[in-house]
């Protein structure tokens, strides 16, 4: 309501009269509401950067992981892992197989074991062999007797107090395909932890990733990357001109 209300604006300043230049003007005001204003670099190359991943399970946030690690591997940085989503049955080993097939170190402990204590060893060995790039994963749903939130912001708490020399990231990852209930879940994430961007997954499909509009109009969170597909290379990095002409093509295209 809040494009339209504009759009409307602007098509009485300017005379607009024909259709085409109606949805001209809806594509640049998608991109504007969708271009990054934060001007945060999500892995900035001159500094060793700590990067906490959360989100819900089953919005794909260890297949982000190893997209983002895949990347970074061709960039030259080295990078290591770690299991802190601790609660989920299968979650640690989930983490460890994409640990051995891209060649980098996962820390992780034992199921059920403290979440900040994985994040704390992490830190310390990611210090200790010189790491670019240290990725946590966190948990998604925890058992009825935790916290989900209370447990996420203990491990930010950890990363915060003992990640001296490291740049915090914190990436929310979000299903494209998700509805109003995962636009909920998000805002809990964001409110909870303070996310800095977004990783959008499973724009593969039919489904055009409109919930952009609504993590940039209720979340106000720049999107970094989204995901395109199941392989790790199926990445790229957000442009909002390009996401805005998909949104809304020509007619004839």
């Amino acid at each position: 309501m809040s494009l339209i209300d504009d759009l409307r604006d602007v098509v009485k300043d300017e005379s607009i009269k024909e259709p085409d230049q109606v949805r001209v003007r809806m594509r640049d005001l998608i991109a504007e509401m969708l271009t990054d204003s934060t001007n945060v670099d999500p892995i900035p190359d001159d500094e060793p950067v700590v990067l906490l991943v959360v989100g819900v399970n089953g919005a794909g946030k260890t297949t982000s992981i190893a997209k983002i690690v895949d990347v970074a591997k061709t960039e030259g940085k080295n990078i290591m892992l770690a299991a802190a989503d601790t609660f989920r049955a299968g979650a640690i080993e989930q983490i460890k197989i994409w640990g051995d097939r891209l060649d980098v170190p996962v820390i992780a402990q034992s199921a059920g074991s403290d979440p900040g204590a994985v994040a704390f060893d992490a830190l310390n060995a990611a210090r200790a062999r010189n790491v670019d790039l240290l990725i946590i994963d966190t948990a998604g749903r925890l058992h009825t007797t935790h916290n989900l939130m209370e447990e996420l912001r203990k491990v930010r708490g950890i990363v915060e107090k003992n990640g001296s020399g490291f740049t915090e990231r914190i990436m929310l990852v979000i299903d494209g395909t998700t509805g109003q209930n995962g636009m909920i879940q998000a805002k809990s994430f964001t409110e909870a932890v303070n996310c800095n961007g977004v990783f959008l997954t499973k724009l593969d499909g039919t489904a055009k990733g409109g919930v952009a509009l609504a993590i940039a109009g209720e979340l106000g969170l720049p999107i970094w990357f989204i995901g395109t597909g199941e392989k790790s290379s199926d990445m790229s990095a957000f442009d909002s001109d390009a996401f805005a002409s998909a949104l809304l093509p020509e007619p004839n295209s």
